[in-house]
């Protein structure tokens, strides 16, 4: 776990970002989804798997789009804070909505085109092959209905660390609050006793 994953973790607490909801912190670059109840414990943490496309825009009307349709570029798992639930889709059924404008959600790994090897991939030890998805998060089923689906029963907020972009362009308050601290910390060093 990074320490920008921990860092983020406690802001989000300290500063009620998330309004008393449940959150996860979502790493791209580890591969990694940890969850919180709205009281700030973490419930859990599991591998996961992302937008085949590095990057961390939005490609416009990609909502729109079936899955086919869209271009490997713009398969990607955008960054920043997101405010989701659970809602209908098309062809899913319900879904736990990271991003509904994106059509980003968190599932259960599918099975079904056994060459994309998804279980196989969770279930690797690097991060390096946890790029499949067309932008959608996928985890075990274990953890989605033992953590992800009760926790976010009533929403929850989402935040996607960022791979691509600047940490302060995509979370402005928590780079800010970040900055002010290491400031602090360095003035309350002094020098070492002799």
């Amino acid at each position: 776990m990074s320490g920008t994953v921990i860092e983020l973790a406690g802001w989000v607490v300290s500063s009620n970002d998330s309004q008393g909801y449940p959150f996860a912190v979502i790493d791209k670059a580890a591969a990694q989804v940890l969850v919180f109840g709205g009281d700030g414990r973490l419930r859990g943490a599991a591998p996961a798997l992302f937008g085949s496309g590095i990057g961390d825009h939005t490609a416009p009307g990609v909502a729109g789009l079936a899955l086919r349709e869209i271009p490997g570029r713009d398969r990607t798992t955008p960054a920043g804070r997101f405010v989701g639930g659970f809602g209908p889709s098309i062809d899913a059924g319900r879904v736990l909505w990271v991003d509904y404008d994106s059509a980003v959600s968190i599932h259960p790994t599918a099975t079904g085109v056994p060459a994309e090897k998804r279980v196989e991939r969770l279930a690797s030890p690097s991060p390096d092959d946890n790029r499949i998805t067309h932008g959608c998060i996928n985890v075990s089923p274990e953890f989605y209905e033992q953590i992800v689906s009760p926790t976010f029963l009533k929403g929850g907020v989402f935040y996607i660390l960022p791979e691509a972009a600047p940490i302060d362009e995509t979370f402005p308050e928590f780079a800010q609050s970040r900055a002010t601290t290491h400031r602090n910390d360095e003035r309350g060093a002094g020098p070492a006793p002799h």
